[in-house]
């Protein structure tokens, strides 16, 4: 299946690309005029430039770089985050410092990795009963812990 998103780019930076053959997922960049310095709990909202078109029945999620959660705990407060079809604003990244240092967010560095997914709507009907599983009603902790 072939997904066609339309991009604007007002970044400095390239457009993102997939790092490997087998990526899921394309790093976002900062699109920053000067490094920032995100003190422990302080969130920003870091600008990329980018501003997309994505079809009907598709959307965009925005994820945390395992590297930079592990080694900095800089991750994303709201992830994933979901970038909608008929959003047309700029693509913006809310990162949060969940490390005991500060961080440096310079221009250009790859901040998240963005993933398109297909979805459905769900359309839906009141009933009065729910057919049974086998699970039932068994919720947190039911296959241990």
């Amino acid at each position: 299946m072939r997904l066609i998103v339309r991009v604007r780019n007002t970044s400095l930076y390239p457009l993102p690309t997939y790092q490997t053959p087998g990526a899921s997922g394309v790093d976002l960049y900062a699109n920053l005029p000067t490094p920032y310095t995100l003190q422990p709990g302080e969130r920003r909202l870091v600008p990329t430039g980018l501003y997309l078109e994505i079809p009907p029945g598709w959307e965009a999620q925005i994820r945390p770089r395992s590297g930079l959660a592990l080694h900095h705990g800089i991750t994303l407060l709201n992830a994933p985050g979901t970038i909608d079809a008929d959003y047309r604003g700029e693509i913006q990244v809310l990162l949060i410092n969940l490390g005991q240092e500060p961080f440096t967010i310079e221009p250009g560095m790859r901040i998240a990795q963005m993933v398109f997914c297909s979805i459905a709507q769900a359309q839906w009907e009141i009933v009065s009963a729910l057919s049974p599983s086998d699970r039932g009603e068994a919720g947190f902790g039911h296959t241990g812990t």
